[in-house]
């Protein structure tokens, strides 16, 4: 086999390298043609810093009639040649390129990996390091994120750049190499190469085959989790941070949607109105046109920019002139270290990018300027079947808008409200220039914010602020919609040699305290009502404590459990001696309401004193549960709030099954079998995807419980009564299906603590009121009481 498949290589390259010798005799290229080829077809990322040596490769600015300054004047040599065919050689379009920072190495210095591209010189996504952090959705192996160069069919596709620290570079993977297949898969693209790794697990090990500088060799990638991607590209438009100018001396884009909706006011009066589908599919071709829109010759958002080398490492710039306009436009991306020494997560700030934006006058007349920056997107929507966020705004939706002014209470908008765009408040607030401390987006356990960093600036920066989505709308599901922040700057007049700069602190990173405690965004994590927070944080350190002993979330919670029953058991003593006592005054009780069954109020009156003649409180078996409950809201809070408990597995290992105590367990997975609204798990009766064992197990063993508790019925209204409740415990079991699997494991505990209580607890004597131990004596004595008074005064007498 070995033998085979070096003939065939042997064969191959002879084949290539003929075809090519052929080629070149019948057709040979001009020296320009080659150079162009070779920089086109080589793309490597170690060059995309360095300047090209051939100067005619630099861009230069194109001829402005305003400002006839920024175009050198032509030498003698040069007047003579005609200059209608020099024009197009003036600027030579920047190819696209990607720009990493920071590594996906846990151990380096930086806690996240960035790749920018300088197509509008944005952020495209930011994969956190920490394997604290992995994606919950995504169980595939992870080889990291590569960049390939149109594939040559038969030959491979060219890699131009492999993220640092990720599986792919740890393996030997270097810009420049081709690759041609992964395991038994050809590779021809990004799709192939997903389609490679689709069946593979985290800690598998697989082989790559590729060709570096004409020979064949094979690397070797142990595959890991995949890191979560706080932002990513997703939508028509994925990538953060764009810019572009707001106005440009008298012209201005229109910054409100309301006079835009105007305009389309106008054109639909004659227009005839087609399906709902059509409607909602005008509307997204509408607003991205609204909210992509630019000046004329302004192309800041899909133009590819100069790569600015800067020798700095975990340092990108990239830079863009607008030639006829007199202005340079100058983007800056610094990664936040922290020192090489282990420290303390969250004691040092690193979960960051710094963003420093510059608008230069290189012309010779003054301009007003003002910017309009969008901010980042693509957060996570992990758990979009099951999850069930806690919001200042009260809304249902993954992503929502953020603003929190002069460091107060955050205000937030939900993602629904934003898709549907007709409830939205006007651009905020009236004077958000002085107060904005940051703005941005929040998930459910991530947040992307931009911080405003403005030193000793006291001039005024922004106009006005407001949210936005990106991409269109799922009309089935709102609550998906991918949304960001648009900050829109203040008109400035820019002489000529001023710079306008601004700079901003980017956050993408965990919600937990001791992360955003030192970028003052603590007011991110959000347990709901303060009664609600004055349970889930206490409850939440506990859990913490006991996970220090445990090493485990799902034996903590079970300690927490048996910790609450342990506390609780004298009132549990009292609650079943309750009952028992209840069961045995039903035949009084029957009588006082066959006695007074057309007067209420003196049954009701007969019924305490009978309560009082036995000494029976009505309210003894309600109170167990409501001490219960707070530890219910705390936990249930905690699991959807603190981030220790996202992706902390009940089971150790690689076991798929509750593998996320912040989600439900997945035991089995029937999405195939099930049709797709059943599997979006939006309503009550959907489901999900997959089969969940323990919210099946806590509904038995709730209704199990109960009728262990509950005394037998005296009555065709009790019978009635108890079967209603069987019914109720089943469609609490519906309602908790897609709640937290931590929370059902608390359920499941304190039934089963339930069940072995009640052996230990006296049982009623099945001869009702006229016998048993707790029958009266007509004095409110029990008959147990008045045994165990004639025991010792027999005792007594014989002595």
């Amino acid at each position: 086999m070995e033998r085979r498949f070096v003939l065939f290589l042997v064969l191959s390259f002879g084949i290539l390298l003929g075809y090519s010798w052929l080629m070149h005799q019948l057709h040979p290229p001009k020296p320009q043609d080659v150079a162009a080829k070779d920089a086109d077809e080589k793309g490597k990322p170690d060059d995309k810093n360095k300047k090209p040596d051939n100067p005619k490769q630099e861009p230069k600015p194109a001829p402005d009639k305003k400002n006839p300054k920024l175009v050198e004047k032509p030498g003698k040599a040069e007047k003579a040649a005609p200059q209608v065919k020099a024009k197009p050689e003036l600027k030579k379009p920047e190819p696209e390129q990607c720009v990493t920072l920071g590594s996906a190495d846990p151990n380096d210095p930086c806690r996240m990996l960035v790749w920018l591209t300088n197509k509008g010189a944005a952020l495209l996504r930011a994969e956190l390091n920490s394997p604290l952090y992995c994606d919950i959705d995504d169980r595939r192996g992870y080889l990291g994120h590569i960049i390939m160069a149109s594939c040559v069919p038969g030959k491979g596709c060219p890699v131009q750049v492999v993220g640092p620290g990720t599986p792919a570079a740890e393996a030997g993977l270097k810009p420049g190499d081709v690759i041609r297949a992964v395991g038994d898969t050809q590779i021809d693209g990004e799709a192939s190469l997903a389609t490679a790794l689709e069946k593979t697990k985290p800690g598998n090990k697989i082989k790559i085959q590729i060709l570096r500088d004409g020979k064949a060799s094979a690397l070797e990638a142990t595959l890991r989790r995949r890191p979560l991607e706080v932002i990513k590209p997703e939508g028509d438009d994925p990538r953060s941070m764009l810019l572009t100018l707001q106005q440009f001396d008298d012209k201005r884009l229109a910054d409100t949607e309301k006079e835009e909706r105007d305009k389309w006011d106008a054109d639909d009066k004659d227009r005839k109105k087609g399906t709902d589908q059509e409607e909602a599919e005008l509307k997204d071709s509408r607003y991205l046109a609204l909210i992509c829109r630019e000046l004329e010759g302004v192309k800041l958002r899909t133009a590819n920019w100069k790569v600015v080398p800067t020798g700095k490492k975990d340092v990108a710039q990239f830079s863009y002139l607008l030639a006829d306009k007199g202005l340079e436009i100058v983007k800056t991306f610094r990664l936040a270290r922290v020192p090489d020494e282990p420290q303390p997560e969250g004691s040092l700030p690193g979960y960051h990018l710094e963003i420093e934006i510059e608008i230069r006058n290189v012309g010779s007349d003054s301009h007003k300027v003002a910017l309009r920056l969008d901010g980042p997107n693509g957060l996570p929507t992990e758990g979009a079947w099951y999850s069930t966020r806690v919001t200042r705004c009260g809304g249902y939706g993954l992503r929502e808008f953020v603003i929190s002014m002069g460091g107060g209470t955050p205000g937030m908008i939900d993602a629904i409200t934003i898709a549907d765009g007709k409830k939205l408040p006007p651009p905020w607030p009236e004077d958000p220039d002085k107060s904005l401390s940051f703005i941005g987006v929040d998930a459910q356990y991530f947040s992307a914010v931009l911080m405003p960093d403005r030193g000793k600036s006291t001039s005024p920066w922004f106009a006005e602020l407001m949210p936005i989505r990106v991409g269109k709308v799922d009309l089935k599901h709102p609550n998906l919609t991918n949304t960001s922040c648009r900050l829109i700057g203040v008109v400035r007049e820019l002489k000529p040699n001023e710079t306008i700069s601004h700079k901003f602190k980017l956050f993408a990173g965990p919600k937990k305290p001791a992360i955003l405690e030192p970028y003052g965004l603590s007011e991110l994590v959000y347990f709901g009502y303060p009664i609600f927070r004055w349970f889930a944080v206490p409850l939440t350190h506990i859990l913490h404590f006991f996970y220090s002993i445990a090493g485990n979330y799902g034996l903590a919670i079970i300690m927490l459990t048996i910790l609450v029953r342990s506390c609780m058991f004298p009132l549990s003593l009292k609650q079943a001696a309750g009952a028992q006592k209840m069961q045995m005054i039903q035949p009084e009780m029957k009588k006082l309401q066959e006695k007074h069954k057309n007067d209420p109020q003196a049954r009701a009156k007969a019924q305490q004193e009978l309560f009082r003649k036995h000494n029976y409180n009505p309210l003894s078996g309600c109170l167990p549960i409501f001490i219960q409950l707070p530890v219910f809201m705390g936990l249930y809070r905690s699991l959807m709030v603190a981030i220790e408990l996202r992706d902390a597995p009940l089971l150790p290992g690689s076991i798929r099954w509750c593998s996320n105590l912040a989600a439900p367990d997945m035991l089995y997975d029937w999405h195939r079998f099930m049709p797709d609204w059943f599997n979006q798990g939006g309503t009550l009766f959907a489901l999900g995807p997959y089969f969940n064992l323990l919210p099946v197990l806590a509904s038995v063993l709730m209704i199990v419980q109960m009728k262990m508790f509950t005394p037998p019925p005296t009555d065709e209204q009790a019978a009635t009564t108890q079967k209603v409740m069987q019914y109720v415990m089943m469609f609490m079991g519906l309602a908790f299906y897609k709640v937290a699997s931590g929370l059902c494991i608390y359920f499941i505990v304190q039934s089963l603590w339930g069940v072995v209580e009640r052996r230990f607890l006296p049982k009623p004597n099945p001869g009702g009121a006229g016998s048993g131990n707790l029958g009266s004596n007509g004095d409110g004595e029990t008959r147990a009481d008045a045994k165990a008074r004639a025991r010792l005064a027999a005792a007594k007498q014989k002595k």
